[in-house]
């Protein structure tokens, strides 16, 4: 539920300050980086025009693409599906082409500082998404054991949620210093944010969410965390998350990612769509008027890439679909990382065995989606009760439940124009119980759930087209919707994240960078994506020879002063 997340201590005359998702692990400032007005750095005019593979054509590969042709160089995406990778956004068939449904990221909050840059650069618009019990959502039920509860704001709904609500509260702050971390990212104070994470990072690491909220007193109650695993916190149920690694959930609620939540109007694959036709202002090298469709015949990227290996004077040699083969200096691989497992023939030269092991020990989220057009937003209409008198409520509501649906959104662009609901939003086990299904069989089940929540609602007589549907882990070039440390994974996620930082390799295990929001320290979020392609852009220009102004120092220049917590291996 929203507002369930303690905020960071204020005072009346303290003006609340903005927060980022740079998070507790690297705190380092991306969003000042992007905004300085001496640009991210500069190579050498002997390496201008030089090619570099980009692999994966999601957010983090054209966000690496875009500011590597601003510097001057030649990136050469590769993309097996379509541009976008997790941004994906598709209509209906048959239905006005502005009714689209977000099949992944659909919601995005204002810490993702670095991400609304790419947003606001592109000129495209955000609005408030309706979670549970948003400011911006007329209606929420939440529908647990068959008993369902009509809730406007948190405060209508029974005391055991609230009771729930502040078990959390507790839970955050006494077992991990949540006020104190909330401010201290608020105020970029790096010394308090290391302070208190080298603790919670060695104290925490082997620890489940589960194994965290047992912990507490606060959640002594079986019951109690039982509903907090179905109802949550900000987007809903967060029991699938339950044997992750408590630290993955931490990161989450210190930066409010979970919380506040906008949308992108039009849909969010916009982003990486733009950006990919955009002519930047500021070019070097290239005319102006260059773009990355401009640089790629027929403006598209080439195809998916299906070997990878290293040549002669440390080069990476790139194998595609189509049978190309390409030599270049450095690449950037933005695919999940399973690829690399199964998809990409790979010589193991590639990288280190400890980074080998970290890739193989990924472990990855299921999850899916289904959605139906309807005419209009129906459930904004009031209900009455058995005598036929009005009732005040809305008809239908944002809905949790542990029923099948899990978790259905009510998505409309106004009273009079044809609205998309997301009959079910699953992970892990719930997103499995579906994967056997069509699209429409998957809706029938939906609609069987919904009815007994609202047995007054024809839903079916509204829906005005087919079912569109998307299980992440079914789909070939992802197999996972996002990544999930488990415990005693840190270690694991530290030697991914750091790998940019290549002066600490071999010779012969350099030139090839991981990014995508999988190698960052806040999987399933754009945020990561757009900050490891940052990270990504500096190791290659480091890698060419390349350098950033000294009044705006990159992410690797800083990288001793704020590196990551590094656990014992023995």
């Amino acid at each position: 539920m929203t507002s369930t997340v303690p905020n960071a201590v204020e005072h009346a005359d303290e003006q609340r300050l903005p927060i980022t998702m740079f998070g507790p692990d690297f705190p380092y400032a991306y969003d000042d980086f992007l905004a300085h007005p001496a640009g991210l750095g500069q190579i050498p005019a002997t390496e201008h025009g030089t090619e570099v593979a980009v692999i994966g054509g999601g957010l983090s590969g054209i966000v690496a693409a875009y500011e590597l042709m601003k510097m001057g160089l030649k990136p050469v995406v590769y993309e097996a599906d379509r541009i976008g990778g997790r941004l994906r956004t598709v209509g209906f068939d048959g239905c006005d082409p502005s009714l689209t449904a977000e099949m992944g990221a659909m919601r995005f909050p204002p810490s993702s500082t670095v991400l609304q840059h790419y947003i606001d650069l592109v000129g495209l618009e955000t609005r408030p998404f309706p979670n549970p019990l948003a400011e911006v959502t007329p209606s929420t039920v939440v529908d647990l054991k068959g008993e369902a509860h009509y809730a406007e704001t948190v405060d209508d709904l029974p005391q055991v949620y609230r009771d729930v609500a502040n078990a959390w509260t507790k839970c955050l702050e006494e077992g991990a210093d949540f006020s104190d971390m909330n401010r201290a990212l608020r105020e970029r104070d790096v010394p308090r944010i290391r302070e208190i994470w080298s603790r919670l990072v060695e104290k925490l690491d082997n620890q489940t969410f589960y194994g965290f909220l047992c912990d507490s007193e606060a959640f002594k109650s079986f019951r109690h965390r039982e509903i907090f695993g179905q109802v949550g916190f900000g987007t809903g149920g967060w029991d699938t998350d339950f044997p992750n690694s408590i630290l993955e959930i931490l990161r989450v609620v210190y930066t409010e990612a979970d919380d506040h939540h906008r949308g992108i109007v039009g849909g969010s694959q916009q982003l990486p769509l733009r950006l990919w036709e955009r002519e930047p202002e500021k070019i070097v090298h290239w005319a102006y008027g260059t773009s990355l469709a401009k640089l790629h015949d027929d403006g598209t990227p080439k195809p998916a890439v299906t070997r990878l290996h290293r040549t002669s004077g440390n080069r990476i040699t790139v194998t595609d679909a189509d049978g190309g083969i390409r030599t270049y200096q450095a690449a950037i691989f933005t695919a999940q990382s399973w690829m690399l497992l199964s998809k990409v023939d790979c010589d193991d030269a590639l990288f280190p065995i400890d980074h080998w092991t970290a890739i193989e020990r990924t472990h990855y989220m299921e999850s899916s989606k289904l959605f139906v057009p309807v005419d209009r937003p129906f459930w904004l209409d009031k209900a009455v009760d058995d005598k036929g008198e009005p009732t005040g409520r809305d008809v239908m509501s944002m809905t949790l439940t542990d029923r099948m649906t899990r978790g259905t959104y009510l998505l409309d662009d106004g009273p009079d124009r044809p609205a998309v609901i997301c009959l079910s939003y699953t992970w892990c086990d719930d997103s499995l119980k579906w994967l056997p299904l069509s699209a429409n069989e998957r809706m029938e089940v939906m609609l069987k759930s919904l009815g007994e929540i609202y047995p007054k609602v024809d839903i079916r007589k509204h829906i005005i087209g087919n079912p569109v549907t998307v299980s992440w882990e079914n789909e070939p070039y992802f197999m996972g919707a996002f990544k999930a440390n488990l415990p005693g994974h840190y270690r694991y996620q530290r030697r991914l994240f750091t790998h940019f930082m290549q002066d600490r390799l071999a010779e012969d295990k350099r030139g090839i960078f991981l990014a995508g929001d999988d190698i960052s320290w806040t999987a399933g979020w754009a945020e990561g994506a757009v900050q490891t392609a940052l990270n990504a852009v500096w190791g290659v220009m480091h890698h060419l020879g390349g350098g950033t102004d000294p009044a705006n120092p990159g992410p690797g220049d800083v990288y001793d002063e704020i590196a990551p917590v590094e656990l014992p291996e023995d």
